[in-house]
């Protein structure tokens, strides 16, 4: 591999190290990051950068100036919360927290952003302004939109935001990325079957919800198929079904979840609107009425071209141009980076982690060994697009 990640930040390797597995065995979920918070201040604020503290509760921003005089504005941003996960690693460094863990890189992403604010505030020689946007509840809650609709980016205009995510199973050090839709658009369901419960020896006593929740799993999978045009990327999923509590009793209620996922913002009303008309549909043929709960989550990721070229132009600076994947086939994982992109052009790459346990995964923990490769990528986008590195 091309060699252009930073000898200082490289040299800094074991500290920052310590920092990402440190940060690992204190895992906090959706807006309650306050001792991770704690630290990625404490961090910030001994490189001299002042740091303002509350957005989304837990969110951090830590703005550094400079030293080569007026420019534009970036955003650069790290999530910081884990998930409801009970680790399996049995590292060292495993969790200490029961039932959470760091199993999405968080822990990683915010090291590689630190280890990168700690390099630029020492060599602040660019012209305009970083943002170190630390932000919590990524994973399902929405964190990034609540910092958007709290004034992030009335109170640090920007011109651009920039986000990266690690990503296993790819040839390590690569970046990834496309122009357009990167992560798809999320949405979550929970339809409530009501029928009438009866003993199951006299079903027909019955309406029963059980077997209008069996149609109706089958029922959905029409919806992809048969209403979707096949060029378009999408999918319904049930993930959840409960309902009753013994062995000879038809219950009243079933109760299903699951969600919804794809590109196009006409899929995705097309896809709710087809799944309310199948769900009143088939409740309505056995007699049984539904209650519908229908969340819009996160909006698809869309990447700028302009930005998009900025960033691996960067990531080539780092890396070298034959480990970019510029073409990478869209995810159907969402991400709420999405919200911040709406309000401001910008890119978000993945960096690729090689073999190991998938994102999500019990047993996945991040690759130490990138810490250096993105941080020198963060410190190689700011000079690429603000100014000469030093």
């Amino acid at each position: 591999m091309q060699h252009g990640i930073l000898t200082e930040i490289e040299a800094r390797a074991g500290e920052h190290t310590a920092w990402r597995r440190h940060l690992h065995t204190l895992p906090e979920t959706a807006f309650e990051e306050l001792r991770t918070s704690a630290f990625v201040a404490e961090k910030l604020e001994s490189f001299g950068l002042p740091v303002h503290r509350g957005l989304a509760g837990t969110g951090l921003v830590a703005t550094l100036k400079g030293r080569l005089g007026e420019g534009p504005a970036i955003a650069l941003r790290a999530d910081m919360d884990a998930l409801d996960i009970h680790e399996e690693t049995n590292l060292p460094w495993r969790s200490t927290i029961a039932g959470k863990m760091h199993a999405c890189g968080h822990d990683g992403h915010m090291t590689m952003l630190l280890a990168a604010a700690e390099h630029l505030a020492a060599h602040p020689d660019f012209a305009g302004t970083v943002h170190f946007v630390f932000q919590p509840a990524e994973e399902n809650e929405g964190g990034g939109k609540v910092m958007v609709e709290q004034g992030l980016f009335d109170t640090f205009p920007v011109s651009a935001a920039y986000g990266l995510h690690n990503w296993p199973n790819a040839p390590f050090g690569s970046f990834l990325g496309r122009s357009g839709a990167m992560f798809a658009w999320f949405d979550i369901f929970e339809v409530t079957i009501t029928g009438r419960g009866a003993h199951a020896a006299m079903p027909h006593k019955a309406i029963d919800p059980v077997v209008t929740a069996a149609e109706l799993v089958g029922a959905l999978q029409s919806v992809v198929s048969r209403s979707v045009p096949p060029h378009e990327p999408a999918v319904l999923t049930v993930t959840q079904i409960h309902g009753g509590e013994t062995w000879n009793v038809i219950p009243d209620e079933v109760v299903l979840r699951g969600t919804a996922r794809g590109f196009n913002p006409e899929v995705r009303d097309l896809i709710e609107a087809r799944f309310r008309d199948i769900v009143a549909g088939v409740a309505a043929a056995h007699g049984a009425s539904a209650r519908i709960r229908y969340e819009r989550r996160y909006p698809a990721l869309v990447n700028m071209p302009a930005e998009l070229e900025q960033a691996f132009a960067a990531a080539g600076a780092t890396v070298g141009g034959e480990h970019l994947i510029r073409d990478a086939a869209p995810f159907m994982a969402a991400e709420d980076f999405a919200y911040m992109l709406e309000r401001v052009p910008g890119a978000y790459l993945c960096l690729a982690s090689g073999p190991g346990p998938n994102l999500h995964n019990a047993h996945y923990d991040f690759n130490d060994a990138l810490i250096p490769v993105g941080a020198s990528y963060w410190v190689n986008l700011v000079h690429h697009v603000l100014g000469p590195a030093a």
